[in-house]
């Protein structure tokens, strides 16, 4: 009778598994390994400590700037489309429409490309205190560089590299490494644009953003003045093979648009950009976070050493 009694109480409330986690059990463990885990988060510790202090500072430059404005020419072009597109039209000219790509975002995307960072890196012979510098020596506002890689004194890259790398390094490693030191932000509100620079030298940094900001306009500039007098150029030979005076009362005008094209950018050097507030030379380093590299360090310690006293432990209950 009580065999029954105890096949009926197995079978309606079944024994639970033995292999629950039993949170005493861990604390004990861990109490256990105590030495193994402050070993462990010791050596973490130094490590970061020791890492965080051989990183080089790094400053960080940036200039704020405005949209200059850029209707001068398409409103002029949208209003002679809007009263002569029929004629135009019939003229075989496109007037073109209102709207279009932004000439601001234009300009980011521009400044953001591998051809405009290529002649941007050549023309200011950037190349060594990109991809060679080493330190930046604060008393003497000096820099160092890369023995291994580049001779300062004879100019001459020496790095060795496998095929198809080349001692001197080509555009496309310098466009990369560009592309990770410079940032530009759009506010969608304020449509303001902010361009900065990180760099060992607070004054490379600064003298970088303030070229890129000035290359920019003028490239943007001589593409609106290049453009400009293709249209006129265009136009000049569209008024030689018509004698319909509605029509070429329209290509005159348009050549008058181009004509302030033209005037407008030669005598504006902030042709995109307006700074209002320019780039400085930073005082205070913007990187590394020494502190937080150091905390995060220790803590990345401390949990692998527990990790690893749970896994011993674990590994033996099971064996």
């Amino acid at each position: 009778m009580s065999n029954e009694i105890n096949k009926y109480n197995d079978a309606q409330f079944p024994q639970q598994p033995d292999d629950e986690i039993d949170l005493r059990e861990l604390f004990s463990v861990i109490w256990q390994g105590k030495w193994l885990i402050i070993a462990i988060t010791a050596v973490f510790a130094i490590g970061s400590v020791v890492f965080a202090i051989n990183q080089p500072n790094i400053y960080k430059s940036e200039a704020l700037l405005a949209p200059a404005d850029t209707e001068q020419g398409g409103g002029g072009l949208a209003a002679l489309a809007g009263q002569f597109g029929g004629l135009a039209s019939m003229a075989g000219i496109n007037l073109g429409r209102k709207g279009g790509v932004d000439k601001t975002q234009m300009a980011i995307e521009v400044m953001k490309s591998r051809h405009f960072t290529s002649d941007f890196i050549q023309n200011h012979n950037l190349l060594p205190d990109l991809m060679a510098i080493k330190s930046w020596n604060m008393a003497e506002n000096t820099i160092s560089y890369n023995d291994k890689m580049y001779l300062a004194v004879e100019n001459k890259w020496i790095r060795e590299v496998k095929a198809p790398f080349k001692p001197e390094p080509s555009m496309q490693e310098a466009f990369k490494k560009f592309s990770k030191v410079i940032a530009v932000n759009t506010d969608k509100e304020t449509r303001m644009v902010t361009i900065s620079v990180e760099h060992l030298s607070p004054s490379i940094a600064q003298q970088w953003v303030n070229w890129l900001v000035q290359d920019i306009n003028k490239v943007m500039k001589d593409r609106d003045v290049t453009e400009a007098k293709r249209s006129i150029a265009f136009l000049e030979s569209q008024i030689d093979q018509t004698n319909v005076a509605d029509i070429r009362s329209i290509l005159y005008k348009l050549i008058e648009e181009q004509a302030k094209t033209i005037m407008f950018a030669e005598v504006r050097d902030e042709y995109v950009f307006k700074t209002i507030d320019p780039a400085l030379i930073p005082e205070e380093k913007s990187k590394p976070k020494r502190a937080l590299i150091c905390v995060l360090g220790t803590l990345l310690g401390g949990m692998l050493g527990v990790m690893l006293v749970l896994i011993r432990y674990f590994v033996r209950k099971e064996a």
